[in-house]
């Protein structure tokens, strides 16, 4: 008897024990996380063809070309807001959310510079191409959780980025010839302004993070993430939206084929590009231009609040 009362017992204690375990194991189902987050750029690249003009940035004096050099860089740097929806599925593992909006900084893609206005054997004149990158992904991911300890719980994840709208808008500063002196026959100088619109073809990108959290109450948590994102936007079409001369709108002098662009893999006699086909361009029709890619990779920090349910 006693030992059927020494097994009951210990058959109790065992269940509430079990019971305790679980329930402090027990895993937090769904949060939201709110944060923003500044990225620097990982990796530089050699940037497409701006309008016409190679990546470099030159130099004439005296109308002679004194420097040259490459313009490289990514578009990985700049800031980000977004929100986060998460679950765990157990103790140690999740999978979250998130939907974030980008704005990178901005960069310059293409510049000369001269002390002569224009160089009429080369056709060069002083202009600036600057770039700058906004965008909307989804970002999900899978989270592993490495276990509490005095109110921190550090965690890793990876997952994939799918940006699901956006652009690269290249704004185009120049002082160019708009005109020729019917008397003179010299060239007429103005400030020409313009802004094209890229937009990307469907592409995915790699994002892996490592972060912790801090409870701060009950249900809040503050954050932070130290993220590595890396994915390269590959040009679908190009529009010009805006095209200003002396500061007055000059758009509807512009051809179809000067102010939209289709980006191609390859060009070829058939192509609308005075470069391969013999009879010029089509100026009724957009132009072909070849592909161009830019790189947005970044290393980022972020800092935020965690709401658990």
């Amino acid at each position: 008897m006693k030992k059927n009362l020494f097994l009951l017992g210990l058959l109790v204690c065992s269940m509430a024990t079990m019971a305790q375990t679980e329930k402090a194991d027990k895993p937090e189902s769904w949060y939201f996380k709110l944060g923003g987050s500044y990225f620097n750029q990982t990796a530089s690249t050699e940037f497409p063809t701006v309008g016409g003009k190679d990546a470099l940035r030159k130099t004439y004096v005296g109308g002679q070309l004194v420097s040259e050099e490459s313009v490289t860089g990514s578009f990985g740097q700049g800031f980000r807001t977004g929100i986060t929806a998460g679950y765990r599925f157990s103790v140690r593992l999740g999978v979250e959310l998130g939907i974030n909006y980008y704005t990178s900084h901005d960069k310059t893609m293409a510049e000369t510079i001269s002390d002569v206005p224009y160089i009429p054997a080369s056709g060069t004149y002083n202009f600036k191409s600057v770039g700058q990158i906004t965008a909307f992904d989804l970002a999900p991911a899978i989270v592993m959780f490495l276990g509490e300890s005095h109110g921190f719980e550090p965690y890793t994840k990876v997952g994939v980025l799918v940006p699901v709208h956006g652009d690269l808008e290249i704004t185009t500063d120049a002082v160019a010839p708009v005109g020729v002196n019917p008397s003179t026959g010299a060239p007429v100088f103005g400030q020409v302004h313009s802004v094209d619109k890229v937009k990307p073809n469907p592409t995915l990108g790699f994002t892996a993070g490592l972060g912790t959290s801090y409870k701060l109450g009950k249900h809040i948590s503050a954050f932070a993430e130290l993220e590595y994102r890396n994915f390269t936007v590959h040009g679908k079409t190009k529009e010009t939206t805006e095209f200003t001369v002396n500061g007055n709108d000059a758009l509807a002098t512009r051809t179809t084929a000067q102010i939209h662009t289709n980006y191609r893999d390859g060009l070829n006699v058939n192509s609308n590009n005075a470069t391969t086909n013999p009879n010029g361009v089509d100026a009724t029709k957009p132009m072909d231009e070849l592909s161009s890619y830019v790189g947005i990779s970044g290393l980022g920090l972020t800092l935020g609040l965690k709401y658990s349910l």
